[in-house]
């Protein structure tokens, strides 16, 4: 099954979707990283895979700067289909510089597809949850990390979840409510 098939948040109401919106815009001013060296790729990735593996999430992990990829991999269940996902949302969260997943939930508000708003081919944009751009402290995004194989607000909790433990940000009061 494919993420856009277990979106797991349909039927959202307007004012859901604006509280989330709310929270994902926090999100993107407070996950805020000091840097992002090919070790610190490396720690974020880990910590992804390990937490990943004790849930028995069957991701795939993709951590960039630019278009250099700095960490990959996929757990036990995941597909190449997800990493197709991963480059789908990816470019998403490159092109606008915010979590795929908030583009996603600002077209469902609209009623409309990434193709009728910006004129960009579902083929290789997927505004669904999982990529969220890496901002470094005074110098702006220079990347993105996504995940992909949960239902869409899942893969954007755990990439959330993943940058606040590695920023050393408390994770309650900015992390989206379970569905």
């Amino acid at each position: 099954m494919t993420d856009h098939a277990r979106t797991g948040d349909t039927g959202a109401d307007a004012s859901s979707l604006a509280r989330d919106l709310e929270r994902i815009a926090r999100q993107e001013r407070e996950l805020v990283l000091p840097g992002l060296t090919e070790e610190d790729a490396w720690i974020l990735g880990c910590w992804l895979r390990q937490t990943a593996n004790a849930r028995r999430h069957p991701i795939a992990i993709d951590i960039r700067r630019g278009d250099h990829i700095l960490f990959s991999a996929s757990l036990d269940g995941a597909t190449p289909d997800n990493v197709g996902w991963i480059a789908r949302k990816t470019r998403v969260a490159a092109r606008f510089h915010r979590a795929s997943y908030a583009i996603g939930l600002l077209l469902q508000q609209e009623g409309k597809t990434i193709t009728q708003r910006f004129g960009l081919p579902e083929s290789d944009y997927a505004p669904f949850g999982g990529a969220f751009p890496l901002r470094v402290r005074g110098v702006g995004v220079v990347g993105t990390l996504c995940v992909s194989g949960l239902p869409q607000r899942e893969d954007h909790r755990l990439v959330v979840e993943a940058l606040a433990s590695f920023a050393d940000i408390p994770l309650d009061p900015i992390q989206l409510p379970p569905v």
